[in-house]
């Protein structure tokens, strides 16, 4: 069998340290998303895994619950808009959701992200089927936006990005995207002020739960959602959910159980990600 071979700068290889995440939890007893196609992706990459840093159940059951409450809320979107539909996945990197979801006919999705990361989607992820789409572009740059057309309600789901945003990147995103399209939802995951402060003292420090040149990418937290109600007419905070929060903890291997209990209970832990969900 013929193995891809990738190159990505250190930035870009936390999308391997989630797609590994993914095909982790595939394996597991209890497996929260069953995504069978980030485990075949793994199996055809050429690419020494132990580098992600992803090995603990703590690590899998985090981001594949994380995943799982974001496919959660699009999919309530996309069922409950009577017509056509735009999903609209920014900095989508190897992420399978449109495979794990599926969506109906009626739906138009659009994955985006840089124009290498989704050179390395076409080369390894199979087409999803229906309505499908790939945008090679920053987030941050001007006019991608314009690729996408503006005719129907539209759900933004981004995760893992809001994180590397600056504050600026990220009120301009969102008044462009609130702009563009006559409804929808914006749904993310996002870090406290005091967790993306702290990963800059360990930055400096040569310390860390991430390489360094990650952690000094970390630039935008949120605490306050109803701030970012002020930055555009319309824009609604909706609810949020905090990641030790969500259903099913329980289910998890004991050592995943007891890693997000300690992270909870720790100083600033209960706060330090959450998934944010608005409409406009």
């Amino acid at each position: 069998m013929n193995r891809e071979k990738i190159e990505l700068t250190t930035v870009q290889k936390t999308m391997l340290a989630t797609l590994y995440a993914r095909a982790l939890d595939s394996r597991a007893r209890y497996s929260v998303l069953h995504d069978r196609t980030a485990a075949d992706v793994v199996e055809h990459v050429d690419y020494d895994w132990r580098k992600t840093g992803t090995r603990a159940p703590w690590d899998a059951a985090t981001l594949a619950l994380r995943g799982r409450e974001l496919d959660r809320w699009t999919t309530e979107f996309v069922r409950a808009q009577p017509g056509e539909v735009t999903v609209l996945h920014l900095a989508c990197g190897l992420d399978t959701r449109a495979h794990r979801l599926g969506p109906p006919p009626s739906a138009r999705w659009v994955d985006v992200d840089f124009p290498d990361v989704i050179d390395l989607r076409r080369r390894l992820l199979p087409e999803p089927g229906g309505d499908y789409r790939m945008i090679g572009a920053s987030v941050t740059d001007e006019g991608w936006l314009e690729e996408v057309p503006a005719d129907r309600p539209t759900v933004v789901v981004c995760e893992g990005l809001t994180m590397y945003l600056h504050e600026e990147e990220g009120r301009r995103l969102i008044r462009s995207v609130c702009a563009r399209f006559p409804s929808g939802q914006l749904l993310f995951d996002c870090f406290s002020k005091r967790l993306i402060r702290y990963a800059g003292k360990m930055s400096w420090l040569g310390m860390g739960i991430a390489p360094r040149a990650v952690l000094e990418s970390w630039h935008w937290g949120i605490d306050d959602p109803h701030e970012l109600e002020t930055w555009q007419d319309g824009l609604e905070y909706v609810d949020d959910l905090y990641v030790v929060d969500v259903p099913d903890l329980g289910k998890l291997p004991a050592a995943a159980r007891i890693g997000l209990r300690l992270s909870a209970h720790a100083p600033g832990g209960r706060d330090a990600g959450r998934l944010l969900r608005y409409r406009f």
